[in-house]
């Protein structure tokens, strides 16, 4: 998949890598990156930025603080979901409430859906 060259995202992408929530680098560095896949931070895919992605399963992990249960971000989030199913893709969302207080559980459900 080419859909990954979007030269107004990228630095935009780069300074969400530098500026991780403590959620992300806590998947990040506790979890994603010791497994036997390759998954990327902030990776551009059209006109979004994919919190987390592994192109060898599909799969977009995408963690959602509070703005995402608000009316915008609802909508905003669908829209998102279904350009990336559209490309074939698979999204798994959690909030930042899981990563904090269910840590393991969102571990096993991605090693699930591996």
């Amino acid at each position: 998949m080419n859909k990954t060259n979007n030269p107004i995202l990228k630095p935009y992408a780069q300074k969400l890598r530098r500026e991780m929530t403590k959620e992300e680098r806590h998947l990040w560095y506790d979890f994603l990156k010791g497994l036997p896949v390759t998954f990327n931070r902030q990776k551009v895919i059209g006109n979004y930025i994919a919190d987390f992605y592994c192109a060898s399963s599909k799969l977009i992990i995408e963690l959602d603080g509070s703005q995402h249960y608000e009316e915008k971000g609802v909508e905003s989030d669908k829209k998102r979901d279904e350009y990336f199913n559209s490309l074939g893709l698979v999204v798994l969302r959690y909030s930042n409430e899981d990563i904090n207080r269910h840590f393991d559980s969102v571990c096993e459900d991605i090693l699930k859906r591996l």
